[in-house]
């Protein structure tokens, strides 16, 4: 026999016995398409990973800290022009954290259950500098920020039950009411702008007696100037007390939780692996059953000059072709749950080749191990042994 009748006879074995063929394959495209999918998802969040890194690793934020005797130490209030002055800065804004007033959305809500909503007086250039965006209404401007007028965060927005912007529509802050101008979309990279109500630094100045200090201040910096800009901005935030400085770069965040993420692969991958290797016993076990029910076949096949390697070989093929059904479908079935999950993530669909080709090779390879066993059995059985059955 040649290899072509070879696959051809398997393929008419298994075609005999379509449902079982069919629950066969399905074990090994369970743990091959689980291990292409977490693959797949996993390749597809590190590629949107690296775009937000390439669009947002250049934010560098500017914090209040504590001096040596542990007091705190604010920003000066030239810090932010200072650091302006840095020739590779490209944007930089400021906000200011007011202590002790609560947000409510109206004076009968009391003054405890506020939601855990913090008050940050802002500039009109924050969302430029962070990236961020308006997702109903406006943001502050040269007019509003002078008055009692607030922008929420995406989270505060939520905790409020506030989800779009009217003419009326008012939180009480600090004893007064003021008119909701416009709600964010969530900032990635700054999440305490999301849980926060923003104010302009005037009003904050003259209606909550912020003082005009800074808290935080965020930069842009030239891409491939971010570490030395990094490594300047004590001094030039707080010449008097550089230590008291806190520097951060936002996006080691985003490869934090990347990190957190893929510490999960392995897992899944452990738990596609016991799915294949559930599917190749099943496999096994069924080839095995196929032996024993067509054991008068193999007996009129050693009769008329089929040698036990050829019929050994015969019983093989037919697991490399079942197992082969199964890793094409789990492949098929990994790859498209790589792109929905894509798809509702809005992040890039990848599907790594490589992993396409290791969850073949693995399907393949649980076909040769669940097949030798049934194999070797059919050619040893004895041929008038087989014929009498």
């Amino acid at each position: 026999m040649i290899a072509p009748d070879l696959v051809l006879g398997g393929w008419r074995g298994l075609g005999a016995r379509k449902l079982r063929t069919a629950l066969s394959c399905l074990g090994i495209a369970i743990g091959i398409g689980a291990a292409v999918a977490v693959l797949g998802i996993s390749a597809s969040s590190k590629a949107n990973l690296l775009a937000q890194l390439g669009a947002e690793g250049n934010l560098l934020t500017v914090g209040a800290g504590q001096a040596f005797d542990g007091s705190p130490a604010p920003l000066p209030l030239a810090a932010e022009p200072m650091i302006a002055r840095i020739p590779p800065v490209e944007s930089v804004t400021a906000t200011g954290y007011v202590p002790g007033v609560t947000v409510r959305r109206t004076a009968a809500v009391p003054a405890t259950d506020s939601g855990g909503i913090s008050v940050l007086a802002a500039q009109p250039g924050l969302l430029g500098t962070l990236g961020g965006g308006v997702a109903a209404g406006t943001f502050l401007n040269a007019a509003t920020a002078r008055y009692p007028a607030v922008v929420l965060g995406a989270v505060a927005a939520q905790t409020l039950g506030i989800d779009r912007v009217r003419p009326d529509t008012q939180v009480y802050l600090a004893g007064r009411y003021f008119t909701v101008v416009g709600i964010l979309r969530p900032v990635p990279l700054a999440p305490e702008i999301d849980e926060a109500a923003l104010v302009g630094f005037p009003a904050a100045d003259s209606l909550l007696g912020l003082g005009g200090r800074p808290t935080e201040i965020y930069l842009r910096a030239v891409p491939d100037q971010v570490q030395p800009v990094a490594s300047v901005l004590p001094f030039t935030a707080n010449p008097a007390q550089p230590e008291a400085v806190q520097v951060s770069l936002p996006s080691s965040i985003l490869a934090a939780r990347a990190a957190a993420r893929s510490a999960f692969t392995g897992l899944f991958l452990g738990l596609g692996a016991v799915a294949v290797l559930v599917g190749g016993v099943g496999i096994g076990n069924i080839m095995v059953i196929s032996v024993l029910e067509r054991r008068a076949e193999i007996g009129l096949r050693r009769a008329v000059g089929a040698t036990r390697w050829l019929v050994g070989l015969q019983f093989l093929v037919e697991s490399l072709l079942l197992s082969a059904l199964g890793g094409v479908a789990g492949a098929g079935i990994g790859a498209a749950a790589t792109a929905a999950y894509a798809a509702s993530a809005g992040q890039p669909a990848v599907v790594p080749p490589a992993g396409l080709a290791a969850g073949l090779g693995v399907a393949l390879l649980t076909g040769v191990l669940a097949g030798v066993y049934p194999a070797a059995r059919a050619a040893r059985l004895p041929p008038a042994e087989a014929l009498r059955a």
